[in-house]
């Protein structure tokens, strides 16, 4: 199975892949994944149709990754700096799984708007 994913929103594609993790396992097994988009400082989040628990949960994140977020039952993308963040770090408002990471300049999420389509698909 590919662990490659596209991620559309609005004009904006990225190319992004998934890691080994039993919950970007179960993520993949849900594709493809179309919701509204909510932004919360530079992350992008969205609600997806898991139940799953912590894993090798993070409370700080590397730019440009892709997140589980438990409490949310949402699939988050970071592109920067949360509100809580401090200094530099990238900082979710409580632990996630981190599943993925996107490929190129995770910086160009900045072009994605509140409420816009987002789909996750295979790659």
């Amino acid at each position: 199975m590919s662990r490659e994913i596209k991620i559309t929103a609005g004009e904006l594609e990225v190319k992004a892949w998934l890691n080994e993790t039993n919950t970007a396992t179960k993520i993949l097994e849900i594709l493809p994944i179309s919701a509204r988009v909510n932004l919360w400082g530079d992350e992008i989040y969205f609600p997806v149709p898991l139940d799953t628990g912590l894993e090798n949960e993070k409370e700080t994140v590397a730019l440009g990754d892709i997140a589980y977020w438990p409490q949310g039952k949402a699939m988050c993308i970071f592109f920067g700096r949360t509100p809580v963040s401090k200094g530099e770090e990238i900082r979710p408002i409580s632990p996630v799984n981190v599943i993925g990471r996107i490929e190129g300049e995770p910086k160009l999420l900045g072009k994605v708007k509140q409420e816009e389509n987002i789909t996750v698909e295979t790659g």
